[in-house]
């Protein structure tokens, strides 16, 4: 027979075995926890890496990154309108336009953009062709509707226009050739700031990748150190603050162009050249 001495014993035995599993019970599900909390963190952790990484590799210093997980990211608004409505253009030609300037007089361009007018002063006596194919396309509202798709803020200050496409390949169906590369004021291989130049497919290298202008065009904001390798044909004489606007909005790295894009939403609406 079990005294009650012993009982009270056995009592208290089991209420200690009790305790010690829900105590056991309560530390394992801690455990599980704690694991679940520092795998996701490790995760997150993970994904910050990925993405800095990424950005690191498209030539960003992770703006875009942050902009899209900061809820209050610190990339500026854009500080443009919204585009006029209409299309870009998707015509093209054969072969270049015969020569309409008069290479003697003086030519002017203005770029209406969503961001402001930038007017410019087109060199046609020592860039004929560029400055007549340009005046051509801005007559038949190649540039219109089209989007400024290129921004390069960093060793190099331009913002490239002039493809309808807004991927960086498109053209007017036909080449320029190379002009105006001894421009004294190219010295030292820098483009000064407000010089507006032809972009091209030349490679450095190969001759026959050289005289290949087309439509897309270059406005160099800050002083860039480039090769003289591309058209100079116009200087910027307004709207040199609405560069500096674009600029001040940053960038992003854009897949697409294989390279860097405004965040401001920079639109050519209407380019039009006039004779003065």
């Amino acid at each position: 027979m079990v005294s009650k001495d012993q009982r009270r014993r056995q009592l208290a035995r089991e209420k200690f075995e009790r305790q010690q599993q829900r105590r056991s019970a309560t530390q394992r599900k801690t455990k599980r926890r704690n694991v679940i909390i520092a795998s996701t963190l490790a995760v997150v952790l993970a994904a910050g890496v990925a993405a800095y990484a990424s950005a690191g590799l498209a030539g960003d210093d992770g703006k875009a990154d942050r902009a899209a997980s900061d809820p209050s990211p610190t990339t500026p608004p854009d500080p443009c309108e919204q585009p006029a409505k209409g299309a870009p253009s998707q015509r093209t030609w054969k072969k270049e336009p015969a020569m309409s300037i008069d290479t003697a007089a003086s030519y002017t361009a203005k770029l209406g953009t969503t961001c402001g007018g930038i007017e410019l002063k087109l060199d046609a006596a020592e860039a004929p062709h560029t400055v007549n194919s340009f005046a051509f396309l801005a007559g038949k509202h190649f540039f219109d509707h089209s989007r400024c798709h290129r921004l390069v803020d960093q060793q190099i200050y331009v913002l490239q226009c002039g493809d309808p496409t807004g991927t960086g390949g498109g053209s007017p169906g036909y080449t320029l050739p190379d002009e105006n590369l001894k421009d004294p004021r190219l010295k030292g291989d820098v483009y000064p700031a407000g010089t507006v130049a032809m972009a091209n497919n030349y490679d450095g290298k190969h001759d026959n990748t050289r005289n290949s202008g087309g439509s897309q065009f270059f406005l160099v904001y800050q002083d860039s150190p480039l090769p003289p390798n591309y058209t100079p044909f116009g200087t910027v004489t307004g709207g040199m603050d609405v560069l500096k606007k674009i600029a001040a909005a940053g960038t992003r790295p854009d897949p697409k162009i294989g390279s860097t894009a405004p965040n401001a939403t920079v639109v050519i609406d209407k380019a039009a050249v006039t004779k003065s």
